[in-house]
């Protein structure tokens, strides 16, 4: 395979060290010729791309790639990379074989603690939530012009070796908010990874949630985290009264417990699949620093 990322961050260096590991060419793209030097120091072949129009060397990189995974979130006029490939992705990408475009859980919206799966409809409550709801759909289309799978993976809230809770308590940032009932699903991030070669290994398309077995109150993963540290963790905080910004507080709004099994029963299986044996191997490993 020969595999482009669009918006290489966090968890395009996830998803492009599992394809490496298997001999895979990968090649990304960010914002700056700094974040550039970072990806080429991973043996990531790097392009600068911003949502203007691509530049030579992009073009010809795209006609050589079979596969695309679109990381780059959508703003309030659409995603940036379907702007330029809409109704031109075969004459772009005369190789391309699967399309991955990584979404969020955000799009299942509140289900005050009940289950969701694949199947549920998207009731949104946050504006970019919306915006991902109408993007998948824009690049389905794309894939049925084109007549190829297009993978939509939700995701949930995402950690991992650089992020996680140790570093919260280590820095002094970690709050441990009560809000009653409240769940959240989490997913490491090197499972995305896996989870986006086992897709477009299959040729696999359709939407899948990209998160792990176990959803549970946040406040438990911090005080796991700090039991590991042995340390006290933070003191409780009640929802209604803590000082929080409204964007930390938006993502209380939506209370859910999202399902895996459809990933799971396709053959899938999660490195990390609950927080608590995630956590000690990046505590045993000291990988936990990133």
């Amino acid at each position: 395979m020969n595999v482009m990322i669009f918006g290489c961050g966090y968890s395009g260096h996830a998803i492009a060290e599992v394809f490496q590991s298997e001999g895979h060419r990968v090649s990304g793209t960010v914002r700056t010729a700094q974040k550039a030097l970072e990806l080429a120091a991973r043996d990531i072949k790097a392009f600068v791309f911003d949502g203007s129009p691509f530049s030579e060397e992009l073009l010809a990189e795209l006609r050589e790639i079979t596969h695309v995974v679109q990381s780059i979130p959508p703003g309030t006029e659409g995603d940036p990379l379907l702007k330029l490939v809409s109704g031109r992705l075969l004459e772009l990408c005369p190789r391309l074989e699967w399309i991955g475009y990584l979404s969020t859980v955000g799009v299942y919206g509140d289900h005050g603690g009940g289950w969701v799966t694949e199947e549920t409809p998207g009731s949104p409550i946050l504006g970019r939530s919306i915006e991902r709801v109408d993007t998948e759909d824009a690049w389905t289309t794309e894939g049925l012009i084109a007549d190829m799978p297009v993978a939509s993976l939700r995701l949930s809230g995402i950690y991992g070796p650089g992020r996680n809770a140790f570093i919260n308590l280590e820095r002094g940032t970690a709050r441990r908010i009560i809000k009653k009932g409240q769940v959240f699903n989490r997913i490491r991030v090197e499972d995305i990874g896996g989870a986006a070669l086992f897709l477009a290994k299959g040729n696999m398309g359709g939407i899948y949630n990209v998160t792990d077995d176990e959803p549970g109150p946040p406040q438990d993963v911090i005080v796991e985290a700090a039991r590991l540290m042995d340390i006290e963790p933070p003191p409780e905080q009640d929802f209604e009264t803590a000082d929080m910004t409204p964007m930390a507080r938006s993502f209380y709004g939506a209370n859910k417990r999202v399902s895996n099994a459809k990933i799971r029963s396709a053959g899938f299986q999660f490195r990390f699949p609950n927080y608590r044996m995630s956590l000690a191997e990046m505590w045993s490993s000291g990988r936990w620093r990133g």
